[in-house]
């Protein structure tokens, strides 16, 4: 194969640009395909959201030593920034720095082999990728010596319908939203101020909403929040409080506790939507059991994402059959068994495929498991580019210490699809009542 041929990165993302960054450290040509007109686009549809983890843990090494370069300054350490400040401050001078290996405006249709389909063997691993792309000037093909797919799951949200399908009537409801409301926006505040609206999720995206909703309660009395839970009690939802290793996550728990206490919040357990019921400008949950609970004017479903695997339909991919994660990592990262703060170190060989040079990176790569931390994103793409290069040594060296959740396992074999929304991953989340806070949004492109 042409060593000569770039490696491409999908996504300019956090992850995405990180994976650049190392490619550039090592020389290899890259290129990074983004199908927004900027980077970080998925990361600044989140801009209000302010995240777990503080400055010192969403800078990648990497791109760290290519940003001083070019006389960057790093921002505080202590501070926890929101997604637009992550992108502002971070993103837009990384991908700067990269220069000409990030394209904008550009789909991504498919990942093949030059003239090998999926079913074909002869001479496979010695073709090298071929890239089908979508830009302005139309469709083009463009030939990779390997492939790094660090798209995220941000735009495939799970259907609120708690069988992992959209529920009848769900996808004519207009009184649904996917993602965390931004209350400080006018017209969103308008749409949900002085008006009951149901949350499903048990993640920290469904607390966030929650302490929100509670917040926009003190102003405007007649708001009202259902927590609607797939699982039979509230448990550890709340998370481990004091005993988190994130501090702001821990705290974000709390204010969600103090929600509820405070009467703004009805909870309800055991409800896995069936069916979703117009009743005049009202919506009605309805679960498999016929229960149906009283209207309500909003739904936000915050049950997690999912990888878009169409446009790798022809690429050999070796994933777990129940977490749509590579075979090797989906027993690190089971949620019946682990948090995002003990998920073990991992890199290349956990991350490789049958189709040798293809990886998942980011959140892609957790597929349907919740709370990705962007230092496993960044440790990834390490990982992945010294394999790349050849430096299997370095590829195989794999060491990160994560901070841990206060709760010793995930939320239980009833509730694995009750994920969190990873929606990008970095358990991100701010200390000040006032802010939104998501727990992980480092991995969207």
């Amino acid at each position: 194969m042409d060593d000569e041929l770039p490696v491409v990165v999908i996504g300019a993302g956090p992850v995405g640009l990180a994976a650049a960054a190392e490619a550039a450290g090592r020389g290899l040509p890259a290129v990074v395909l983004e199908q927004g007109d900027r980077p970080g686009a998925a990361v600044r549809e989140w801009g209000h959201v302010r995240l777990f983890s503080a400055w010192r843990d969403l800078v990648a090494p990497a791109a760290e030593k290519l940003l001083a370069e070019r006389g960057w300054t790093r921002p505080d350490d202590a501070a926890y920034p929101t997604g637009d400040a992550w992108a502002q401050e971070y993103l837009d001078p990384l991908a700067a720095a990269l220069g000409e290996r990030v394209r904008y405006g550009t789909e991504v249709l498919g990942v093949s082999r030059r003239g090998r389909d999926r079913v074909v063997d002869a001479d496979r691993d010695e073709q090298p990728f071929t890239v089908r792309v979508r830009a302005s000037g139309g469709e083009e093909r463009l030939l990779a010596r390997a492939v790094v797919d660090a798209s995220g799951t941000w735009g495939a949200p799970n259907p609120l319908g708690g069988d992992g399908l959209p529920a009848p009537g769900e996808d004519a409801a207009d009184r649904i939203g996917y993602r965390i409301p931004d209350l400080a926006d006018d017209r969103e505040r308008a749409r949900y101020a002085d008006r009951r609206t149901a949350v499903v999720g048990s993640g920290h995206s469904a607390l966030t909403a929650l302490v929100e909703l509670a917040g926009l309660a003190e102003q405007a009395p007649g708001t009202r929040a259902v927590w609607v839970l797939r699982r039979g009690e509230v448990g550890d939802a709340f998370g481990g409080g004091d005993d988190d290793q994130l501090a702001a996550r821990g705290a974000l728990g709390d204010r969600a506790r103090a929600a509820v206490e405070s009467g703004r919040v009805e909870v309800v357990t055991g409800f896995r939507t069936a069916e979703v019921r117009r009743q005049g400008s009202a919506v009605v949950l309805v679960d498999d059991g016929g229960r149906a609970l009283d209207p309500v004017d909003e739904v936000v479903a915050l049950t997690g994402f999912r990888p878009d695997l169409a446009p790798l339909s022809e690429v050999r991919l070796g994933l777990d059959a129940t977490l749509q994660a590579p075979v090797e990592l989906a027993p690190l990262i089971d949620p019946n068994v682990h948090s995002c703060g003990t998920v073990y170190p991992h890199g290349a060989a956990e991350l490789a495929h049958p189709e040798p040079g293809f990886y998942l990176a980011g959140m892609k790569s957790y597929g349907r498991a919740p709370t990705f931390l962007a230092l496993t994103g960044y440790e990834q793409v390490r990982s992945i580019a010294a394999a790349i290069a050849g430096d299997h040594a370095s590829a195989a060296k794999v060491e990160l210490t994560l901070p841990e959740t206060g709760v010793c396992q995930g939320p239980g074999v009833d509730e694995a699809t009750e994920e969190e929304e990873a929606a990008g991953g970095c358990c991100g989340g701010g200390a000040e009542p006032a802010e939104s806070t998501h727990p992980a949004m480092p991995v969207v492109k």
